[in-house]
This record gives structure tokens, C-alpha cells and sequence, in this order.
């Protein structure tokens, strides 16, 4: 029942963490005005703390960086779906659990999250992002919050995800 329920955390918790992420692509491969406002508040931000260079880098490049790693963590989020249809037809190794998967996948939308939460609080950005006289009221930060807690979640709730450990009827996910 238990492992039942960490699957059920971690499917709706994965649902809506790739639900965010892909939702926000467009606006971070097309360049979407909003976008480069964040971006770039950042990255002149940036470029006095760390250096122009790099400054410059992230007001040009981070949100195709940033959209990047979202895209990946969404594609292992959801992977265990694949998964499941391919293991019906072949055996495969433990890694490839939901369990491991939606570990890993926690502490990638967690780390990514952690970027996003520090740039609210500790640059220019805050937490309430105002745009061309748009305030968001803080949907972005808290958005990041709620994932970077849920990602958390999906890594504890769902160990071992180290090869290797295993942890009683915990390998059978």
C-alpha cells in the first residue's frame, strides 16, 4: 500500500512538474518578451557580480539554457511511462524503475528550482516580477517553490535511486 501511494505522489507530482515546465518553452525558445525582461534582469545582474562576460552570456543564452534542462527533466518525469509499455514486451534492469527515475527527476526539477528561487530572492527580479506594468503577484516564485518541494519529495519518497541500494519491497516499483 505504501509503495502504492509514493507512485500515486509521484505520478501527480510528476504531472505537474512537467506540466510547468513544458508550458514555459515557448516563451523560452522563441524569445517571448517576458522572457528576455527575466533573463536579462539576471544577467545585468550577473554581470556585476560575476563579470560581464558571463553576464552577457545569461541575458542571451539562459533561457535556452534553462528551458534546456526543464525539456530533459520533463522527458524523465514522463518516462517511466515508456517504460512501463517496453518492459511488458522486455526485461529490464532495475535502473530502469519508476521509482529510480522519478528520483532522479525530483532532484533535477529541484536543483533547476533552487537556481529559480535564489534569482527571485537575491537579484533585482524579486519576487514579484513587474513587466511593461504587469505584476505576475509572485505566480513565478511560487510556481518554483512548489516544485523545488515537490522534487524533494519524489527524490526521498521514491530511494534508493543510487545503483546498487536497495531497500526492502521498495525494487519491485
Amino acid at each position: 500500500m505504501k509503495n502504492k501511494a509514493i507512485a500515486l505522489f509521484s505520478w501527480l507530482a510528476a504531472l505537474w512538474i512537467a506540466r510547468v515546465f513544458l508550458v514555459s518553452l515557448p516563451y523560452k525558445f522563441t524569445g517571448h518578451p517576458d522572457t528576455q525582461h527575466i533573463f536579462g534582469t539576471i544577467g545585468h545582474w550577473m554581470s556585476g557580480v560575476l563579470g560581464e562576460g558571463i553576464g552577457r552570456w545569461f541575458a542571451a543564452w539562459g533561457a535556452i539554457a534553462v528551458g534546456s534542462a526543464e525539456l530533459f527533466v520533463s522527458v524523465l518525469l514522463l518516462a517511466p511511462v515508456i517504460l512501463f509499455a517496453v518492459g511488458r514486451f522486455v526485461s529490464l534492469p532495475a535502473c530502469y524503475s519508476r521509482a529510480r527515475v522519478h528520483g532522479l527527476a525530483g532532484i533535477g526539477a529541484a536543483a533547476i528550482m533552487a537556481g529559480a528561487m535564489f534569482f527571485h530572492l537575491f537579484t533585482p527580479l524579486g519576487i514579484e516580477v513587474l513587466h511593461q506594468g504587469k505584476n505576475d503577484g509572485g505566480s513565478l516564485f511560487y510556481a518554483a517553490c512548489s516544485i523545488f518541494v515537490l522534487g524533494l519529495m519524489m527524490a526521498i519518497l521514491n530511494r534508493p535511486f543510487c545503483p546498487g541500494r536497495t531497500t526492502k519491497n521498495r525494487t519491485t516499483d
